[in-house]
């Protein structure tokens, strides 16, 4: 991640919109697994510890985090999160059958080696533990803001599925995200596309007026209230919740 652009990043991450709504759709997807509160749980690419922060807040005891940031980690610390290391997400080091919950949310596509990546993260995994990944959308949505993310791709349904299965997992649930903005998205992605195509690449991480944050947080949060009944056939981005064999409970119904 580009120095100015991480700083924007973290500037943001505690009251954009669109980073507390995938914060509050992750959380319901935790719950949804009724995992313990003294499960082991490793987030993944965890930045400055937001989600962290949460899951400790609704009781969650032994929570760890992992980021290739330096700044992050430090963040991290100074906002009272524990636990937190510089470590690779594609190489974490952390004994076999570790945890009961891996949370990789927008990491698996900064990942050359994604199915390595997915390989370690089953290894470090216990016996019936879950994963969530979240991950962008669609090929067609590529922009310049990939390229300022340092993306290697973004991902279709039918990809993923065949990645994480490869891997070991099975899949419990997969949707789409951020249904309710993919047609602006695709309308914004097309004219970046289009007409500035030789222009610097730029992320679209921006900041938002007070009203319209919370108008778009309202909007993503209202979302997740219907993933607690459907799954989305498109979206700007997608997820998977997948466990790893070994006897554990089914969680929820498979996603189609």
């Amino acid at each position: 991640m580009d120095v100015e652009y991480e700083k924007k990043y973290h500037r943001l991450e505690e009251d954009h919109w669109w980073f507390r709504g995938r914060r509050d759709i992750l959380l319901q997807l935790v719950d949804k697994l009724n995992i313990k509160t003294d499960a082991a749980v490793l987030e993944i690419g965890c930045s400055g510890g937001a989600l962290m922060a949460q899951l400790k807040k609704k009781g969650f005891t032994d929570i760890k985090g992992i980021d290739t940031s330096q700044v992050a980690v430090e963040l991290a610390g100074e906002r009272g999160i524990e636990n937190v290391w510089v470590m690779d997400g594609a190489r974490p080091d952390f004994n076999d059958n570790s945890f009961e919950l891996l949370i990789a949310s927008d990491v698996l596509e900064h990942i050359k080696d994604h199915e390595a990546a997915l390989r370690e993260w089953h290894r470090v995994l216990k016996p019936g533990g879950r994963l969530i990944i979240f991950v962008p959308a669609y090929q067609f949505l590529w922009s310049a803001h990939d390229v300022a993310n340092h993306h290697f791709r973004r991902y279709n349904m039918k990809a993923l599925t065949r990645l994480v299965q490869d891997a070991g997992f099975t899949i419990q649930r997969r949707s789409f995200w951020n249904a309710g903005l993919f047609p602006v998205t695709l309308l914004v992605r097309f004219i970046q596309n289009k007409f500035y195509r030789r222009s610097k690449p730029a992320d679209n991480l921006k900041a938002v007026n007070q009203t319209l944050n919370k108008a778009l947080f309202n909007l993503l949060k209202t979302e997740n209230r219907l993933l607690k009944q459907i799954n989305f056939p498109l979206g700007v981005s997608l997820f998977v919740v997948c466990s790893k064999e070994g006897g554990c409970r089914q969680a929820g119904r498979l996603g189609v």
